[in-house]
């Protein structure tokens, strides 16, 4: 499944966003071609190569007429639903204005139906939104994440006067999309079309996640700010399965690629070498055998145990107690906990007062996740708070091999303490996709992967 990550470290504007979907390859046509559906006056996309602080990047001008045509949001609204449009282009550009014109509406004290936008501005944030709608469309993006958001700070000049900046629709769209901000530099890094782009497409917010890179675009801003390069990158590329990862790769690079990517189940395909097709033939269907290609089991310690008196961060626990949540959102909302950096996410039932039957959700995770956790929680349960405490870890050496039942690899988990192998677990999941392919039952392929990890890995 394609993922795709954008850094707004340096902020985000509309054009920035065309410039590095541009860059990673979106053909520039394919979003000249949804903004002309729209059918307003004529608006032209037009791409180059330009340098920030020395590093190259794509910058997308959007040209467009002097223009007196009413900018509403409820005609612009009308404008996107007429429009021929992709349809997830189409649900993304709505989403995209609609926290604009929420915001705007907020800041000016205003309903959201009668918010004017600047003529020229109008038809520059449309160009902008329904570009990279369509562009990010375009994808296929099963998952669409962002960094923290640059913001700036100091004053600038709208059509109404002088406006503080952050300014207070960019403010307002990102506070309520749960992405964690921060000012950093003395000039607007972060505009409201960019704000409610990233808002409109982000579903949690964090550091890069954790993929097989394939593209990267830069997208350049206008300016070329002395503080910082002016850049915005999206970062694409396939998602990695957490647990069927380590099944497949033999177990000298599975060692090596979990303390790359820093979690016990961290492995990717690419290297994976299956011994399948070579060993399935031949053999008697009662016949359990076991694989070996030399190499022992690569130790492998989780960066996120730190003990008492380690120099790293500590992991931190988010918990809180939820009572009016759809019992069968649960396991969504732990998977989007998950997906949001969390190591682990898990529930306990609880009684509260009155009465009332509820759970506690406990997440754990490394520091830096803390923030795309909390607004993962925020965004996919009902909560209105949460606790947080760092913890010392205790975990054993873990090491990473498989065993082989009639050819099907199947992935094993190896815990040590002093040298000493004291458990051996079989990969679930592997070895129920191993049953599936011989026709055996669930129990049986269990029974025999973990007497062949016993045979193997003696405690």
């Amino acid at each position: 499944m394609t993922v795709a990550w954008l850094d707004c470290s340096a902020g985000a504007s509309g054009d920035m966003v065309l410039g590095a979907l541009a860059d990673a390859g979106v053909p520039l046509e394919l979003m000249q071609a949804a903004v002309d559906s729209l059918g307003t006056e004529p608006v032209r996309l037009r791409a180059k190569r330009v340098a920030r602080h020395g590093l190259a990047g794509t910058k997308v001008d959007v040209e467009v007429p002097e223009a007196a045509n009413d900018r509403r949001w409820r005609s612009i609204r009308g404008m996107l639903e007429g429009a021929d449009l992709d349809e997830a282009a189409r649900k993304l550009a709505l989403g995209a204005f609609a926290r604009l014109a929420a915001a705007e509406a907020a800041a000016h004290g205003i309903d959201a139906e009668d918010v004017h936008f600047h003529e020229v501005g109008a038809l520059d944030s449309i160009a902008d939104i329904v570009g990279a709608a369509a562009g990010l469309a375009s994808l296929g993006a099963t998952r669409v994440t962002a960094s923290t958001v640059t913001l700036g700070g100091g004053t600038t000049r709208g059509s109404h006067g002088s406006i503080p900046l952050p300014a207070p629709a960019v403010l307002r769209v990102l506070a309520d999309s749960g992405a964690p901000v921060v000012g950093a530099v003395p000039y607007e890094a972060c505009t409201p079309t960019g704000a409610a782009i990233i808002a409109a497409a982000a579903s949690a917010y964090g550091p890069l996640p954790e993929m097989v890179v394939e593209r990267v675009g830069v997208g350049a801003g206008g300016r070329d700010p002395q503080e910082r390069a002016n850049l915005l990158r999206i970062v694409i590329g396939r998602e990695v399965a957490p647990v069927r990862r380590a099944a497949h790769a033999h177990v000298h690079r599975a060692g090596a690629e979990a303390q790359e990517h820093g979690h016990g189940h961290g492995h990717g395909h690419g290297d994976a070498h299956d011994h399948r097709d070579e060993q399935a033939h031949g053999h008697d269907h009662g016949t359990v055998h076991a694989h070996s290609d030399g190499h022992a089991p690569q130790a492998v310690r989780d960066p996120q145990d730190h003990g008492v008196g380690s120099a790293g961060a500590k992991p931190v626990v988010i918990e809180t107690n939820v009572d009016d949540l759809d019992p069968r959102l649960w396991p969504a909302a732990l998977a989007a906990l998950l997906e949001a950096g969390a190591s682990d996410a898990w529930l306990t039932p609880i009684l509260m007062k009155k009465g009332r039957p509820a759970h506690t959700v406990h997440v754990l995770c490394r520091a830096e996740a803390v923030a795309a956790v909390r607004s993962a929680l925020v965004r996919h349960t009902t909560t209105i708070g949460m606790r947080s405490y760092e913890i010392d870890k205790y975990a054993l050496e873990r090491r990473y091999a498989h065993v082989d039942v009639d050819g099907q690899s199947i992935g094993v988990k190896i815990a040590l303490e002093g040298g000493e192998v004291v458990n051996a677990s079989v990969e679930y999941e592997d070895a129920a996709a191993a049953a599936a392919v011989l026709g055996r039952p669930l129990k049986v392929v269990v029974a025999q992967a973990t007497a062949l990890a016993a045979q193997e890995y003696p405690r």
